[in-house]
Protein backbone atom coordinates (compact mmCIF):
# COMPACT_ATOMS: atom_id res chain seq x y z
CA UNK A 1 0.00 0.00 0.00
CA UNK A 2 2.32 2.70 1.23
CA UNK A 3 5.18 1.71 -1.08
CA UNK A 4 2.95 2.00 -4.15
CA UNK A 5 1.56 5.33 -3.01
CA UNK A 6 5.04 6.61 -2.18
CA UNK A 7 6.27 5.75 -5.66
CA UNK A 8 3.16 7.33 -7.16
CA UNK A 9 3.67 10.51 -5.15
CA UNK A 10 7.33 10.67 -6.18
CA UNK A 11 6.46 10.33 -9.87
CA UNK A 12 3.84 13.04 -9.53
CA UNK A 13 6.25 15.30 -7.66
CA UNK A 14 9.05 14.96 -10.21
CA UNK A 15 6.59 15.45 -13.07
CA UNK A 16 5.74 18.93 -11.79
CA UNK A 17 3.44 18.26 -8.83
CA UNK A 18 0.32 19.79 -10.35
CA UNK A 19 -3.27 18.63 -10.37
CA UNK A 20 -2.69 17.47 -13.94
CA UNK A 21 0.35 15.34 -13.05
CA UNK A 22 -1.71 13.71 -10.32
CA UNK A 23 -4.17 12.61 -12.99
CA UNK A 24 -1.37 11.18 -15.14
CA UNK A 25 -0.14 8.75 -12.48
CA UNK A 26 -2.92 6.64 -10.97
CA UNK A 27 -2.24 4.13 -8.19
CA UNK A 28 -4.24 0.90 -8.24
CA UNK A 29 -3.98 -1.39 -5.22
CA UNK A 30 -5.21 -4.98 -5.13
CA UNK A 31 -6.38 -6.44 -1.83
CA UNK A 32 -7.87 -9.67 -0.59
CA UNK A 33 -11.20 -9.34 1.20
CA UNK A 34 -9.90 -10.43 4.60
CA UNK A 35 -6.71 -8.37 4.33
CA UNK A 36 -8.57 -5.20 3.32
CA UNK A 37 -10.87 -5.48 6.31
CA UNK A 38 -8.24 -6.73 8.74
CA UNK A 39 -4.95 -5.00 8.02
CA UNK A 40 -4.43 -1.64 9.65
CA UNK A 41 -2.26 -0.41 6.80
CA UNK A 42 -5.37 0.03 4.61
CA UNK A 43 -6.98 2.37 7.15
CA UNK A 44 -3.71 4.19 7.79
CA UNK A 45 -3.14 4.73 4.08
CA UNK A 46 -6.67 6.08 3.57
CA UNK A 47 -6.26 8.34 6.58
CA UNK A 48 -3.33 10.05 4.80
CA UNK A 49 -5.14 10.36 1.46
CA UNK A 50 -5.75 14.11 1.74
CA UNK A 51 -2.74 15.14 3.77
CA UNK A 52 -0.88 17.56 1.50
CA UNK A 53 2.44 15.76 1.21
CA UNK A 54 0.80 12.34 0.83
CA UNK A 55 -2.13 13.15 -1.47
CA UNK A 56 -1.87 11.26 -4.77
CA UNK A 57 -5.21 12.42 -6.14
CA UNK A 58 -7.02 9.24 -5.20
CA UNK A 59 -6.28 5.53 -5.27
CA UNK A 60 -8.34 2.77 -6.83
CA UNK A 61 -8.62 -0.06 -4.31
CA UNK A 62 -9.60 -3.36 -5.93
CA UNK A 63 -10.76 -6.03 -3.51
CA UNK A 64 -10.61 -9.55 -4.89
CA UNK A 65 -13.40 -10.77 -2.65
CA UNK A 66 -13.19 -14.54 -2.68
CA UNK A 67 -15.37 -14.60 0.44
CA UNK A 68 -12.86 -16.43 2.57
CA UNK A 69 -9.83 -15.24 4.50
CA UNK A 70 -7.23 -18.03 4.36
CA UNK A 71 -9.64 -20.55 5.93
CA UNK A 72 -12.01 -18.19 7.74
CA UNK A 73 -15.59 -17.37 6.80
CA UNK A 74 -16.46 -13.65 6.55
CA UNK A 75 -18.74 -13.86 9.59
CA UNK A 76 -15.70 -14.82 11.67
CA UNK A 77 -13.14 -12.37 10.30
CA UNK A 78 -14.81 -8.95 10.52
CA UNK A 79 -17.58 -7.05 12.28
CA UNK A 80 -19.12 -5.48 9.17
CA UNK A 81 -21.39 -6.85 6.47
CA UNK A 82 -19.06 -6.02 3.59
CA UNK A 83 -15.29 -6.31 3.54
CA UNK A 84 -15.25 -2.90 1.82
CA UNK A 85 -17.07 -1.14 4.68
CA UNK A 86 -13.80 0.47 5.78
CA UNK A 87 -14.36 2.92 2.92
CA UNK A 88 -17.53 4.19 4.59
CA UNK A 89 -15.38 5.81 7.29
CA UNK A 90 -14.02 8.09 4.56
CA UNK A 91 -17.28 8.47 2.57
CA UNK A 92 -15.71 6.71 -0.41
CA UNK A 93 -17.75 5.33 -3.28
CA UNK A 94 -17.85 1.54 -3.26
CA UNK A 95 -18.77 -0.44 -6.37
CA UNK A 96 -19.71 -4.08 -5.88
CA UNK A 97 -19.58 -6.28 -8.96
CA UNK A 98 -19.88 -9.96 -9.83
CA UNK A 99 -16.56 -11.51 -10.83
CA UNK A 100 -18.45 -13.98 -13.06
CA UNK A 101 -19.76 -11.06 -15.13
CA UNK A 102 -16.75 -9.53 -16.94
CA UNK A 103 -18.72 -6.64 -18.50
CA UNK A 104 -19.88 -5.51 -15.05
CA UNK A 105 -16.29 -5.70 -13.78
CA UNK A 106 -15.11 -3.58 -16.73
CA UNK A 107 -17.93 -1.08 -16.15
CA UNK A 108 -17.04 -0.85 -12.45
CA UNK A 109 -13.35 -0.26 -13.29
CA UNK A 110 -14.29 2.45 -15.78
CA UNK A 111 -16.56 4.16 -13.25
CA UNK A 112 -13.86 3.96 -10.60
CA UNK A 113 -11.26 5.49 -12.91
CA UNK A 114 -13.65 8.23 -13.97
CA UNK A 115 -14.53 8.97 -10.34
CA UNK A 116 -10.88 9.15 -9.33
CA UNK A 117 -9.99 11.42 -12.24
CA UNK A 118 -12.97 13.71 -11.65
CA UNK A 119 -13.07 13.97 -7.86
CA UNK A 120 -9.51 13.07 -6.84
CA UNK A 121 -10.49 10.70 -4.05
CA UNK A 122 -10.03 7.03 -3.34
CA UNK A 123 -12.60 4.63 -4.72
CA UNK A 124 -13.22 0.97 -3.90
CA UNK A 125 -14.15 -1.91 -6.20
CA UNK A 126 -15.42 -5.02 -4.45
CA UNK A 127 -15.14 -7.81 -7.04
CA UNK A 128 -17.20 -10.62 -5.54
CA UNK A 129 -15.89 -13.97 -6.70
CA UNK A 130 -14.54 -17.19 -5.25
CA UNK A 131 -11.25 -18.99 -4.84
CA UNK A 132 -11.27 -22.28 -6.72
CA UNK A 133 -8.17 -23.66 -5.02
CA UNK A 134 -6.56 -23.21 -1.62
CA UNK A 135 -4.87 -20.17 -0.16
CA UNK A 136 -1.54 -21.66 -1.18
CA UNK A 137 -0.15 -24.87 -2.66
CA UNK A 138 -0.36 -26.79 0.61
CA UNK A 139 -3.92 -25.91 1.60
CA UNK A 140 -6.75 -28.20 0.61
CA UNK A 141 -9.89 -26.13 1.26
CA UNK A 142 -12.09 -29.24 1.19
CA UNK A 143 -11.07 -29.83 4.82
CA UNK A 144 -11.91 -26.39 6.17
CA UNK A 145 -14.80 -25.40 3.86
CA UNK A 146 -16.30 -28.67 2.57
CA UNK A 147 -19.77 -27.42 1.60
CA UNK A 148 -18.50 -24.26 -0.07
CA UNK A 149 -15.89 -26.14 -2.08
CA UNK A 150 -18.37 -28.76 -3.22
CA UNK A 151 -20.41 -25.91 -4.72
CA UNK A 152 -17.33 -24.27 -6.24
CA UNK A 153 -16.25 -27.59 -7.81
CA UNK A 154 -19.63 -27.79 -9.56
CA UNK A 155 -19.60 -24.14 -10.64
CA UNK A 156 -18.23 -23.48 -14.15
CA UNK A 157 -15.22 -21.20 -14.48
CA UNK A 158 -15.79 -17.55 -15.33
CA UNK A 159 -14.50 -18.09 -18.84
CA UNK A 160 -17.18 -20.73 -19.46
CA UNK A 161 -19.96 -18.69 -17.82
CA UNK A 162 -19.13 -15.72 -20.04
CA UNK A 163 -18.55 -17.79 -23.19
CA UNK A 164 -21.91 -19.51 -22.78
CA UNK A 165 -23.56 -16.13 -22.33
CA UNK A 166 -21.96 -14.73 -25.49
CA UNK A 167 -23.01 -17.78 -27.49
CA UNK A 168 -26.55 -17.63 -26.08
CA UNK A 169 -26.81 -13.93 -27.00
CA UNK A 170 -25.55 -14.63 -30.52
CA UNK A 171 -22.53 -12.37 -30.06
CA UNK A 172 -20.02 -15.09 -30.97
CA UNK A 173 -19.88 -18.73 -31.93
CA UNK A 174 -18.05 -21.42 -29.99
CA UNK A 175 -15.54 -21.69 -32.86
CA UNK A 176 -14.83 -17.94 -32.72
CA UNK A 177 -14.34 -18.03 -28.96
CA UNK A 178 -12.09 -21.10 -29.23
CA UNK A 179 -9.96 -19.26 -31.81
CA UNK A 180 -9.64 -16.24 -29.50
CA UNK A 181 -8.66 -18.51 -26.63
CA UNK A 182 -6.01 -20.23 -28.77
CA UNK A 183 -4.57 -16.84 -29.81
CA UNK A 184 -4.37 -15.73 -26.19
CA UNK A 185 -2.72 -18.98 -25.08
CA UNK A 186 -0.22 -18.72 -27.94
CA UNK A 187 0.64 -15.14 -26.94
CA UNK A 188 1.05 -16.15 -23.29
CA UNK A 189 3.26 -19.08 -24.25
CA UNK A 190 5.38 -16.85 -26.51
CA UNK A 191 5.93 -14.28 -23.76
CA UNK A 192 6.59 -17.00 -21.20
CA UNK A 193 9.37 -18.41 -23.37
CA UNK A 194 10.75 -14.92 -24.08
CA UNK A 195 10.87 -14.21 -20.35
CA UNK A 196 13.71 -16.73 -19.98
CA UNK A 197 15.99 -14.55 -22.08
CA UNK A 198 14.86 -11.20 -20.65
CA UNK A 199 17.69 -9.03 -19.36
Amino acid sequence: NTVTLGRTRAKQFYAGDTEETRKQVMPVLFHGDASFAGQGVCYETMQLAHVTDFDVGGTIHVIINNQIGFTTDPVDDRSTLYCSDLGKAFSLPIFHCNGDDPPSVVAAFEMAAEWRQTFGTDVILDVICYRRFGHNETLNPDYTQPQLYQKIARHPRTEMVFSDRLIEMGVATKAELDAIKEDIWAAHEKYFIEADSYK
